[in-house]
């Protein structure tokens, strides 16, 4: 027996009407989850564009960019990046090797050198402005998941930003962050990022080598697919 064109095409009709409501319920519930951004009713959680200073533990590495000022001199202000032997080069006093110090290492040995020949008590800062040899991972249910540089310290809203928010049906409640650990133990972390968002918890801090995984919802993943299948059974009905 032969189904005329006209009736299946009623009866696709009849599935995706019964269907439609529940889709767009599902979609516009992952519409409000999908946005990686601070929550508007808190005003304790921070930008995501809000500059962020180093670890004061953190060693300057080659190709970092800094931020360099000497206070009451203007024109010493300036960007300078690190070259590959660890080196930074500043007017008057050349080169200068600042890889494996920390930045208030850096700044004292930098005044110290100005101090010699050119400047009295000078009041040097270093701003590290990008972290090059730092990254994160960001896996699962994002956007564009995959290894990302640090640039400045990042805390969970900030790193997730840079995967572009997250794909359908991400569970956002369950944001685990695994760590290598003292000892090479591994930690592991889970967030609630609405929590978060409504400044309820702290945003936390990202490390280097952090992997950040963003789970997928399973229930909200097992509707979508039995609605599809329906659809799909409706479809074929001699299957």
């Amino acid at each position: 027996m032969k189904t005329r064109p006209w009736a299946l095409r009623g009866m696709v009709a009849a599935a995706l009407t019964a269907a439609l409501p529940l889709l767009q319920a599902q979609t516009a519930t992952d519409a409000v989850a999908t946005p990686v951004s601070v929550d508007a009713r808190s005003a304790t959680t921070p930008s995501l564009n809000a500059p962020a200073a180093a670890d004061v533990n953190y060693r300057i590495s080659p190709n970092d960019l800094m931020v360099f000022d000497v206070f009451g001199v203007p024109d010493m202000k300036r960007e300078v990046r690190v070259n590959a032997t660890g080196d930074v080069s500043l007017p008057l006093i050349g080169a200068v090797p600042v890889a494996g110090l920390t930045a208030q290492a850096a700044e004292r040995l930098i005044a110290d050198r100005y101090e010699e020949k050119y400047l009295m008590d000078p009041q040097v800062s270093l701003f590290i402005k990008e972290f090059t040899t730092q990254r994160v991972a960001i896996e699962g249910a994002v956007i564009r998941p995959g290894i990302y540089p640090m640039a400045g310290q990042l805390t969970l809203l900030r790193a997730l930003a840079l995967s572009g928010g997250f794909a359908p049906y991400a569970d956002i409640n369950q944001i685990v962050v695994y760590r290598q650990g003292a000892g090479g133990a591994r930690e592991q972390f889970t967030y609630d990022l609405d929590k978060v968002r409504a400044g309820q918890e702290k945003d936390p801090d990202i490390r280097s080598d952090d992997v950040i995984v963003v789970q997928r919802n399973a229930r909200r993943a097992a509707l979508r697919d039995s609605l599809f299948s329906d659809i799909l059974s409706t479809l074929n009905p001699f299957k």
